[in-house]
């Protein structure tokens, strides 16, 4: 297969059912430096990540990783996150298919999941970052293996293509972490299919897609590690909130363009969003809980 046929079939495998797998889209190399500083963000040793305070250093990055589940906007404390890997290369000419040659980030999340940590109920991510052209891309980076037992993404194939963003209800269920659950959608009996992947593949996939991810019950010491980045057409104004963070707005600035040209670059970029660790349960209690409510 040549490659204008390669990016066809990419795309049109994308296009019917909202997502589509890239293999080694990271080189191991990769993986190992992307694990090192996820090490060094839980250690405290990078820029600010609030609920990350700075910790002996006699622990081993396994006694450090267990603390956590996730870390959002991983990219505000790590430069070798902002500056290499959200405009990745292989990323890039990638979404250049996928989305259109001008391509913009406003997100990055830092999944660690340890062993007996949670999942994450169906969701859609445009229910949380909304654009106003359905460009909406999440690309998930697997820098370990991605397997049913210890928790690999689950999809439901082609629910992105009736466009519409369902309701959200709390799930009462210990499997999942403080996020809602979809509710009301076609599909609410389907338990969708599990996306088995190796270290270095990346699972892209559309705004609109049913998706969720089980408990780690693998044995102790087992991660499944992941960096999510999001991803749209520059071409688009991104009026996001940040979940009622800031105030109303018609285009978000806090952005890292990724490839092609930015047409409002004349409104700057600001620098809004922060680096803080997602809640793991909707108890009060949890320390994490007032920073990260209202997360994706």
């Amino acid at each position: 297969m040549d490659t204008a046929d390669h990016w066809v079939k990419i795309k049109a495998d994308y296009d019917r059912d909202g997502y589509v797998v890239i293999p080694d889209m990271l080189s191991q190399e990769d993986c190992d430096r992307l694990l090192v500083e996820a090490a060094e963000i839980g250690r405290g040793k990078r820029g600010a990540v609030r609920g990350i305070a700075k910790l002996p250093d006699n622990l081993d990055n396994t006694e450090v990783l267990s603390r956590y589940l996730t870390v959002q906007f991983p990219h505000k404390a790590s430069d070798l996150i902002r500056d290499e890997f959200i405009a990745h290369p292989a990323i890039a000419e990638t979404l250049s298919y996928l989305i259109g040659p001008d391509v913009k980030c406003m997100q990055s999340m830092l999944f660690i999941k340890p062993s007996g940590k949670p999942g994450q109920a169906w969701h859609q991510d445009e229910h949380f970052i909304p654009t106003r052209d359905r460009s909406l891309a999440g690309v998930w980076l697997a820098l370990d293996d991605a397997t049913i037992e210890n928790g690999c993404l689950w999809v439901r194939p082609g629910s992105h293509a009736d466009g519409v963003i369902y309701d959200t209800a709390p799930h009462r269920s210990a499997d999942f972490d403080s996020g809602n659950e979809l509710t009301g959608t076609p599909d609410d009996k389907d338990m969708g299919i599990s996306v088995e992947v190796k270290r270095g593949a990346a699972i892209i996939f559309n705004g609109y897609l049913h998706h969720r991810s089980l408990p780690n019950k693998a044995p102790e010491g087992t991660f499944r590690r992941a960096l999510v980045n999001h991803y749209m057409s520059a071409n688009s104004m991104l009026p996001w909130d940040w979940d009622g963070r800031i105030s109303p707005t018609r285009d978000m600035r806090d952005i890292v363009m990724v490839c092609g040209n930015d047409p409002y670059s004349w409104k700057g970029v600001e620098d809004i969003t922060y680096a803080f660790l997602r809640a793991e349960t909707t108890d009060t209690d949890d320390p994490n809980h007032d920073a990260a409510k209202k997360v994706f």
